[in-house]
């Protein structure tokens, strides 16, 4: 039993690793100044690629991380690290009405993924850089294995990552059972024996809800049932006292918010790869 536990483990990280050489493949250019890199656990396979292709190609970029674990990742392969401040008073302030999507693309993964290209982020605690990096970025290419792939939010994945102040965890977590959560929990760390705490010092409420919808299903949505659209149910969680942001990616993506203007925001990916345990891979735009 064991031993079958570590060879599905070893395909499942080998998946991992040929989605994120193909998405690399198509997607990265010698000409980026600068790169977002996200903090889930397949991430480790795109720094690994990058740093496989050389000084040569890499010595004049600038990786972005997400948070501490992206932070030494990167370090740890030879990438010069440039932090989102350092990176905001390195480009300076480009004015009213132009572009703040400095980032020439981001690579993340994701906790569950629906039909929509819709995510679910923060099981690792890092959302709200995630999605501060995805919003400075063009455009947002996600990797993952197959197992994060669902026709519709939390149809595997059991519940929504929500940042908050410790202060206002309380009053947090009482407003989400208004709108429908299923006992919301403030997310506990076993090896400190206290709650888990961000790289922001903020507290993570972990928010079950019944399976979203997608967004063009918004005439579906009953919220007295708890049954929500991404984009709607994003909206209404950060307007609630004490939040500073939800792990959902939905809306628009990076060319899209180009396209609609500076004022917009896209963070939802253009492309996902998903790694197969059969040593394929295939993707979903």
């Amino acid at each position: 039993m064991a031993a079958k536990r570590a060879e599905d483990v070893n395909l499942i990280e080998a998946a991992k690793r040929v989605a994120c050489q193909q998405a690399l493949k198509d997607n990265f250019s010698s000409s980026f100044k600068y790169v977002g890199i996200g903090s889930g656990s397949t991430i480790a396979y795109v720094v690994e690629t990058i740093a496989a292709l050389g000084p040569e190609v890499s010595a004049h970029m600038k990786f972005v991380p997400t948070g501490a674990g992206s932070t030494k990742l990167i370090r740890d392969a030879g990438l010069t690290v440039l932090q989102v401040p350092d990176l905001l008073n390195e480009v300076g302030f480009t004015g009213p009405g132009t572009s703040k999507q400095h980032l020439d693309i981001y690579f993340d993964g994701a906790d569950e993924v629906d039909a929509e290209l819709n995510c679910i982020k923060g099981g690792g605690a890092c959302l709200f850089q995630e999605k501060v990096v995805s919003r400075l970025s063009k455009k947002f290419i996600c990797v993952a294995d197959t197992r994060k792939k669902a026709d519709r939010l939390l149809s595997k994945w059991a519940y929504i990552p929500v940042e908050v102040s410790p202060i206002a965890a309380e009053l947090v977590r009482q407003e989400l059972i208004e709108l429908g959560s299923k006992d919301p929990i403030i997310r506990f760390a076993p090896t400190t024996n206290t709650f888990l705490l961000t790289d922001n010092h903020n507290y993570i409420i972990d928010a079950p809800f019944p399976t979203l919808l997608l967004n063009s299903q918004a005439e579906l949505m009953d919220p007295a049932k708890g049954l929500w659209t991404p984009n709607a149910l994003t909206a209404k969680i950060r307007g609630i006292l004490g939040v500073l942001e939800v792990g959902i990616f939905s809306g628009l993506t990076g060319p899209q918010a180009t396209a609609a203007g500076p004022e917009v925001e896209g963070v939802k990916p253009v492309k996902i790869y998903f790694g197969k345990t059969d040593g394929g891979f295939e993707t979903q735009e």
